[in-house]
């Protein structure tokens, strides 16, 4: 039987950034949802140092699609190879590493090689599609990573806590069922939920983000937003991305998750934002700092954070209290 052919790719780009910066990024998994605009989610299955296994969430041409990666780590040399099970090319493995060579003080050569069987003519991606593939993700990262210096001020990181008595089931069935937000929080004039497989959404959300410092709609009202949505109702946890998340966001994500105990659970709400440079000044004012964005953005999101916390706690809370009430009047 013939051997299958193989497809191989290799590009290089300069990049200003230093080469452990670029490694440092390539390294950190967990936080390309925030850094890199393919990325809802990454999830690290294992890790022992040097090699671990990720399962990764894209959201690409309005679908989400999910892979396998296998990774091993060389720090000395800033270099990752991989093995990546991809849907795109059924039944096939790309393999492939990243490289950064120093390229003087605080520039570095970015090499992406990737290389697969040929994918039968019919697949939906091709060999041209490895090609598009490996430029793309070396566009992404070489944007993420000439922020290197900056970044410190323009990510933020934080999340709002509510304590709830009542059952885990009627909270996450609340977060869940985001078609019905419009009808309970302030925040939210209208809703569409597309759910091509169980527990993968795509929502859009018309929110009214005028008044706040975000761009609003052509009118100056509400706006709709796309947000990539993860459910996983087992562990209790709904993480989710904006795909094009309004100014002077340029990107978020975040996770919705139950911690439970022994008397109830709390409810957490976790923000990963990254703001933009240019659009600050646009959304925010002349004079506009990252720091005014922080602000704004820190206010924004957590009282809105807040409004669904409190609605899923009286959703939860409500059918315990009325239990106890009826048992309370059936004593009397």
């Amino acid at each position: 039987m013939p051997s299958q052919p193989v497809r191989s790719v290799r590009r290089t780009v300069r990049v200003a950034a230093p080469a452990h910066v670029v490694y440092g990024m390539l390294a950190d998994a967990p936080r390309w949802p925030v850094l890199l605009p393919s990325y809802v989610h990454v999830e690290r299955m294992d890790f022992d140092g040097a090699g671990e296994t990720l399962l990764a969430w894209e959201f690409q041409d309005g679908r989400v699609r999910s892979s396998r990666l296998r990774r091993t780590l060389r720090p000395q040399a800033h270099r990752v190879d991989f093995e990546q099970d991809d849907p795109a090319w059924p039944g096939d493995t790309v393999a492939g590493s990243w490289s950064a060579e120093p390229d003087g003080a605080e520039r570095s050569l970015v090499t992406l090689w990737q290389q697969t069987p040929n994918a039968p003519a019919n697949a939906p991606a091709g060999p041209d599609g490895l090609d598009a593939d490996t430029a793309g993700r070396l566009a992404r990262l070489r944007e993420a990573a000439e922020r290197w210096d900056r970044l410190d001020e323009l990510l933020l990181a934080f999340e709002e806590r509510m304590r709830v008595e009542g059952p885990a089931e009627l909270v996450y069935d609340f977060l869940y069922r985001v078609e019905d937000w419009p009808e309970l929080l302030p925040h939210v004039d209208g809703s569409s939920v597309r759910e091509d497989r169980p527990g993968t959404q795509v929502v859009v959300l018309d929110t009214a983000a005028a008044g706040a410092g975000f761009t609003a709609g052509p009118d100056g009202g509400a706006a709709g937003f796309e947000t990539v949505r993860l459910c996983f109702p087992h562990a209790g946890r709904i993480v989710f991305k904006e795909t094009a998340p309004p100014a002077p966001l340029t990107a978020h994500s975040g996770e919705w998750s139950l911690v439970p105990d022994e008397s109830g659970l709390t409810v957490v709400c976790a923000h990963r934002v990254l703001l933009g440079e240019e659009p600050l000044e646009a959304a925010l004012g002349a004079g506009a700092l990252p720091v005014d964005a922080r602000r704004q953005v820190r206010e924004r999101l957590g009282r809105e954070s807040r409004q669904t916390l409190r609605l899923a706690k009286w959703h939860a809370e409500s059918p315990v209290r009325r239990l106890r009430q009826g048992r309370g009047g059936s004593r009397r």
